[in-house]
This record gives structure tokens, sequence and C-alpha cells, in this order.
């Protein structure tokens, strides 16, 4: 809104700075993390008082996790709101990848706050079908891709290689929109432990701001033989703001939690950094940067099939940071170890701009 505003008058004075995109990106992320920071203690408080005994606790998971009971969910909320509110103040609205991302992240968002709600009213871990969540995830999704692409070409990269791989035509937005679901609910999956999700999706959001800035700028996609999106430079903000509201988010998710993301949250956030990876054209980049959300949801894939077919287990209990802690490491060895494994894998991740 303010780039808009700063634009009709000529970018007059001071209004000059909103037309660099890093000033933008760092008062976005100072305008998240101040709202989140600020209207946090009491949105946990009203968030406490509507939920009563808060995110019902599984019986059947780690002993240590049944002193959590009473701590709310939906905490994501906060986040939707911080961020929110500094990309509409700071992003270029005339920008349609701006649109495509808000949307996904607000229609990801309903999605886990409909699924979190059914599961706090029915005291339940069903929540919403899968299906149900499954199809209007792709609808969304669809919707987004459909917008990118009229904007983008369909080509396909893949890291370590110079140039595009193939073209994808028209099944361009089907794969753009499973990278966004597949995305989504696997940080979905990830957000069993206080912060454990949140941090990840912080470095990650670090890795693509940096990835988003390069391909946004012609100058240094053609020197480092990435793909070139006039227009998806302006990404750099709305990472930035994720690293700001994640960051105001942590503070009160920290172990131990006053309050849980919820899939409110963990589905919004994986589904903006799938529509993301997909405006600068790194989705293959994203599988590497986001490798802790990956690694999570193949644990989950494999303990089901193997299940299914020899009733037997491979890990304790999947996800797989509950069969690390079923094998004695505590929560916060748990989280901190894979922070780090979050973090080289972003650098892993960020090596492949040079390595072509």
């Amino acid at each position: 809104m303010l780039y808009l505003i700063a634009d009709q008058l000529g970018f007059p004075g001071l209004l000059n700075l909103i037309r660099y995109i890093t000033f933008r990106a760092g008062a976005a992320a100072m305008t998240a993390l101040f709202i989140g920071l600020i209207i946090g203690p009491k949105f946990i408080g009203w968030l406490r008082t509507r939920q009563g005994k808060g995110q019902p606790i599984r019986a059947d998971g780690p002993q240590t996790h049944l002193k959590k009971v009473g701590t709310p969910t939906m905490g994501g909320l906060m986040i939707l709101i911080a961020v929110t509110s500094s990309v509409l103040l700071w992003m270029d609205l005339s920008n349609r990848y701006t649109w495509a991302c808000i949307f996904v992240m607000l229609g990801f968002g309903l999605i886990g706050f409909m699924d979190d709600y059914d599961k706090v009213k029915k005291r339940s871990h069903k929540g919403v079908s899968g299906r149900v969540r499954l199809l209007f995830e792709f609808l969304i999704a669809g919707a987004a891709s459909w917008l990118i692409v009229s904007g983008n070409s369909t080509e396909l990269y893949v890291p370590f290689y110079n140039g595009a791989v193939i073209n994808l035509g028209p099944f361009y937005i089907l794969f753009a929109a499973f990278v966004i679901v597949a995305f989504g609910n696997a940080v979905n999956l990830t957000d069993g432990l206080d912060g454990l999700a949140i941090m990840p999706v912080v470095i990650a959001s670090l890795a693509f701001f940096v990835i988003t800035y390069l391909v946004g700028n012609a100058k240094f996609a053609h020197y480092l033989g990435i793909p070139h999106v006039a227009g998806a430079g302006d990404m750099t903000i709305l990472t930035a703001a994720i690293i700001g509201g994640g960051l105001a988010f942590l503070w009160f998710n920290a172990p131990p939690a006053a309050v849980f993301m919820g899939d409110t949250g963990s589905l919004a956030l994986g589904g903006a950094l799938g529509t993301i990876s997909v405006v600068a054209h790194h989705e293959i980049v994203l599988a590497i940067v986001g490798g802790l959300f990956v690694m999570e949801t193949v644990s989950v894939v494999l303990q089901v099939f193997f299940y299914k077919r020899t009733g037997k287990r491979i890990f304790r209990m999947a996800p797989i940071h509950h069969h690390f802690e079923q094998l004695g490491w505590s929560e916060p060895t748990v989280v901190i170890r894979f922070w780090i494994i979050s973090f080289v894998l972003a650098l892993a991740g960020l090596a492949t701009l040079k390595l072509r």
C-alpha cells in the first residue's frame, strides 16, 4: 500500500527509500515482529479463555507431552495477522505474485483453522476429513498456480544445471499445485514439538529471501545462471515478513510453549513457502532448503506403508521427531538438533545457486 502511494507521489524525499526492495523487506520484518510481540499476550489469553482445555494431547504419544494439557492452539492466527498486515503495508499490491501468495497463505490458514476448531470443539485428533482438506488445498493451490503461470514461464529448472530442463506447458500448473500442497502438509507434519516447526520455517524463509532477491534481479540472475523472473524480487518482502512474524511467535512458542501454532499456522506458512518457490522457479531447491520437512513427511509415508503391508513399524513413532523422543532424547534436544539440520540444509540449498 505504501509503495503504491509513494509511486503516485513520485517517491519524493524520504519516500524514495520505499523504492528499494531491501528497505521494504527490512521494514516488513520489523513490522511483523512488532505486531506479533504486541498482540501476543492478549491474543494467547483470549485463546485460552475460548478454548478451555486447549489442544487435545495424544494419549499414545510421548508421556512428557501430557504436561502440555491446557495449552491453547490456533496460535498461527497471530502469525497470519502480523504477516498479512505487514505485506499489505509494504509489498507492491499491483504485483500478481503478491496476491497469489496471500491467497494461498490465507486460504490454507482458513483450512487449518477449520481443522483446529473441529479438534478443539470435539476434543478429538481427527479434525476435518483428510480428503476434504486435500480437495480444498488443491483448489486453492491450483488457482494460485494459474495466476502465477499467467505471468510466468512453465519451464522446470533443477539445481546444478544451467538453464531450463523441460517446458511442462499446462502440466506446470498441476506440478506447482502439488508443490504448494505437499509443502504445506510437510510443515504441518513437522509441527509436533515446541518451536520445532517455526524456526525451520524462519530458516527456509531466510534462504528464499536471498533466492527471490537474486531471481528478481536480472543482472544477478544472469551471472548465476538462474531464471530471472520479473516481479519475483517482491517476494523478499513476504519472506522477511514471515521471518519477523515467525520470530515473534517463537517468543511465545519456545519451550515450554504458551501457545501452539496449530494447523492454522503450519499449513499457511508451508503453503506460502511453496508458492514463493513456484514464483521463483526454485521448487526443487525448496526440497533441499526444506529438507527437514521432507524428512518428516517421508518418515510418515514409510511408517504407514510398511505397517499396512507387514504389521511392523520402522520407527518407534512417526513423524520421526517422536521416534527420537521415544529413544530417550529430551524435547529441547530434538528441537535444537533439528534446527541445526535445517540450517545446514538451507546452506546446501543456497550453494546450488552457484554450483551450475
